[in-house]
C-alpha cells in the first residue's frame, strides 16, 4: 500500500500529542512551574493527616511491573538509610532532639500537637542500625545495633576506614571495619553544627565529595522566614563543605531553606539536593524542589523564593542578595516535604530507569488537599530532569486521609533494588520488578 502524506501524518500527529501530553506535568512540578500569586490567611492552613497502622500485612503500593516488601519491620522511627560497599544496609533510627525554645506561644502549641496526631512526636532512638542480606521473600536476614547514643543521627557516609555521622549538632567520625556487625569505638568530633534550644529544623545530612577530600554537610533554617530573627540564623540554610584533611569548614551554598537529600548526579558529577520551602502563601506556594548546587550558589531564602520572586514578609529586604538568587532546577509540589534523594545507579531496573532520581514525599501538614506521602521518580538526560514525576510507591495515605506510612530516605541497594525509610510504620521497604 502507497503511504499518503495524509497517512504519514496521522501517525506523526499521534506521536507528537502523546509526546506532548507525557511532558504535561501536575501542579507545581517540572523545570518551569508556573508559580499562584502569595495567598495569605490570618490563620494558617493545618490539615495533618493522622496516623493509623497498616492492617495485617497491608503496604504501600508499587507502580506497574514492581512488588514491594518489608525489608525490616519494628524499627523504631527510622528516617535516613547508607548502603555501606559491602551490601550492608545502615538505618538511623531518630527523631528531633530536645529543643525548648522552639514551639512556645500559642502558634508552636499548635503546631506541637498537630506533628503528634502526624506520628512526629516520639523520643529518638538515637542508633544506627544494620541490616545484612535478603532472603528469598525480601527480608533482611539479620539485624544489629551498629552505633548508638548519638545525638539525633541523621546522614551517613563512608570515607575509607572512617563512618562519618551527621549528629543534630555536630559531625562524628568511627572507625570501620568491613563485616563487622558493630561499633564500640566513641565518636570523635570533626565538625560543629548549629543546634541550641531552638534547632527548627534538626535534620543535619551528608555526602562525601567522590575523591574523599571533603564533606558535604546540610543545615536547614532555625524558622520559616526569618521570623526569630537573622541572629539565630547564622551559619543556617546552607550546605556546608568541610576539608577532611584541615578541618577547615565554609558554607558551599546559602540561601537554602532545608535542604535533606544529597547526591552526585552521574553522568555531570554535580552535587544535588532536595529542599523543603517556606510556608503559609497558599497550597501551592512554595514549591519544593530539587537542584544542582553551585559552589558559592545563594537560592533566595528568606527573602524571595524560587528564584528573585520576593518574600514581603520578610523585613529588612535584601535586594542585594535578590538579584542573585538562583532558581531551582525541578519544582516538586507545594508542601510535599521531599526529603530523600538517590539516583539509580544499578541494573535491576529497567534502563529507563538508570541515572534518573528517587525522591521520598514524607507528605504535607499544611495544604488541602493533602500533597506528597510518595515515593517519586524523575527521569534525567544529559545531567537535567527530563520529564514529569512518576510514581514509584504509593498509597502511604488512603482515601479517607489517614496515613499508614510516611516515606523519608531513599537508597539503592547493592543488588539494584529501591529500599525505603518508613518512620511512621517503622518498616524499611524494599521496591524490585515483580517476579514474572
Amino acid at each position: 500500500m502507497k503511504l499518503t502524506p495524509l497517512r504519514l501524518a496521522l501517525p506523526c500527529a499521534l506521536l507528537l500529542a502523546a509526546s506532548a501530553h507525557a511532558q504535561q506535568y501536575p501542579t507545581g512540578f517540572g523545570p518551569t512551574p508556573v508559580l499562584p500569586e502569595p495567598d495569605r490567611s490570618l490563620i494558617p492552613t493545618v490539615n495533618v493527616a493522622a496516623v493509623q497502622p497498616w492492617q495485617a500485612d497491608g503496604k504501600p503500593v508499587p507502580a506497574a511491573g514492581f512488588s514491594v516488601t518489608p525489608y525490616a519491620r519494628g524499627l523504631e522511627h527510622p528516617r535516613w538509610l547508607y548502603v555501606l560497599p559491602n551490601g550492608d544496609v545502615l538505618v538511623a533510627e531518630t527523631n528531633a532532639p530536645p529543643k525548648p525554645e522552639d514551639g512556645k506561644g500559642i502558634k508552636g502549641a499548635i503546631m506541637k500537637s498537630q506533628m503528634k496526631k502526624a506520628g512526629a512526636v516520639t523520643s529518638s532512638a538515637n542508633r544506627i542500625t544494620l541490616l545484612r542480606g535478603v532472603d528469598e521473600n525480601g527480608v533482611a536476614k539479620s539485624r544489629n545495633t551498629f552505633v548508638q547514643d548519638i545525638n539525633s543521627p541523621f546522614g551517613m557516609t563512608l570515607v575509607g576506614n572512617n563512618l562519618y555521622v551527621a549528629a543534630s549538632d555536630a559531625v562524628l567520625r568511627f572507625p570501620y571495619k568491613e563485616g563487622e556487625a558493630s561499633i564500640g569505638a566513641e565518636g570523635v568530633k570533626v565538625m560543629d553544627l548549629p543546634a541550641g534550644a531552638l534547632n527548627h529544623h534538626w535534620t543535619k545530612n551528608l555526602i562525601a565529595s567522590p575523591d574523599g577530600k571533603f564533606l558535604y554537610v546540610t543545615v536547614g533554617s532555625n524558622s520559616n522566614v526569618g521570623e526569630n530573627g537573622m541572629t539565630v540564623e547564622e551559619g543556617r540554610a546552607a550546605i556546608w563543605q568541610h576539608d577532611i584533611a584541615s578541618g577547615k569548614s565554609r558554607i558551599f551554598a546559602s540561601g537554602l531553606r532545608n535542604p535533606n537529600g544529597l547526591a552526585w548526579e552521574p553522568q555531570t558529577g554535580a552535587l544535588w539536593t532536595t529542599v523543603n520551602e517556606r510556608d503559609e502563601l497558599g497550597n501551592d506556594l512554595v514549591p519544593d524542589y530539587m537542584t544542582s548546587v553551585r559552589d558559592g550558589g545563594f537560592y533566595g531564602w528568606p527573602y524571595s523564593y524560587y528564584g528573585q520572586h520576593v518574600d514581603s514578609r520578610v523585613k529588612p529586604q535584601r535586594p542585594d542578595l535578590v538579584a542573585r538568587a538562583i532558581a531551582p532546577d525541578y519544582a516538586l509540589g507545594g508542601h510535599t516535604a521531599s526529603l530523600g534523594l538517590a539516583f539509580y545507579d544499578g541494573k535491576l531496573f529497567p534502563a529507563s530507569y538508570r541515572g534518573g532520581a528517587f525522591i521520598g514525599q514524607h507528605g504535607s501538614w499544611n495544604r488541602k488537599p493533602h500533597s506528597g506521602y510518595k515515593v517519586i521518580f524523575v527521569p534525567f538526560a544529559k545531567g537535567k530532569p527530563s520529564g514529569p514525576p512518576l510514581d514509584i510507591l504509593s498509597g502511604f495515605l488512603d482515601s479517607e486521609g489517614k496515613a499508614h506510612g510516611r516515606p523519608v530516605g531513599v537508597a539503592v541497594d547493592k543488588s539494584g533494588a529501591l529500599l525505603v525509610a518508613d518512620d511512621v510504620a517503622n518498616v524499611v521497604w524494599r521496591v524490585a520488578p515483580a517476579a514474572r
